[in-house]
């Protein structure tokens, strides 16, 4: 019997010995470390951040998409020249070209965020909001946006982002 129990309790310390998987996060902690990274995108754009913008990101070539409302590519076509030139209904990039793109920018660009909703259960997250893009105080385009998220060694991390957009209709003022 005591060789049994010796084999045991040697089977017993070699898988103590072994890394245990992380445990996920209880999902109250994991909403307030993402609505954390919601805050610091939107900080990180008003402050044309590029590096604390592009930290909040997975990789710079994630999913990066936006589509446009059919009346939004409706008026870009009628201000064209060619109305029947194809016009895009999706754009895409990278974070670093949107943020680099902002910063070069004179005027402020800030993005607000109202009625956040987050799905996680601590390892990935699902997180949808209603946007507004502001030039100044002139509200640009407005719609939805969703992030998927992940948990990593380094906090959560935008893995993904997809957006609607609807252009303003109404020309922005002259400055």
């Amino acid at each position: 019997m005591k060789p049994v129990l010796a084999a045991a309790a040697l089977c017993l310390g070699l898988l103590a010995a072994l890394p245990q998987p992380a445990l996920a996060e209880n999902p109250a902690e994991s909403r307030q470390k993402i609505e954390a990274v919601v805050k610091a995108f939107g900080k990180a754009l008003a402050e044309k951040d590029k590096e604390g913008f592009l930290r909040l990101f997975l990789r710079e070539d994630i999913t990066w998409v936006g589509v446009y409302t059919d009346g939004s590519v409706a008026r870009y076509r009628a201000g064209l020249k060619d109305p029947k030139e194809p016009t895009p209904k999706t754009s895409g990039g990278t974070p670093r070209m949107f943020i680099e793109s902002m910063a070069r920018k004179p005027e402020a660009r800030t993005e607000t965020f109202e009625n956040v909703r987050i799905d996680t259960d601590g390892e990935m997250a699902q997180v949808l909001f209603d946007y507004s893009f502001m030039i100044g105080d002139y509200r640009s385009s407005w719609g939805k946006e969703s992030w998927q998220m992940v948990r990593t060694e380094n906090g959560w991390k935008i893995a993904a982002v997809v957006w609607s957009a609807e252009e303003n209709p109404e020309p922005r003022p002259k400055q």
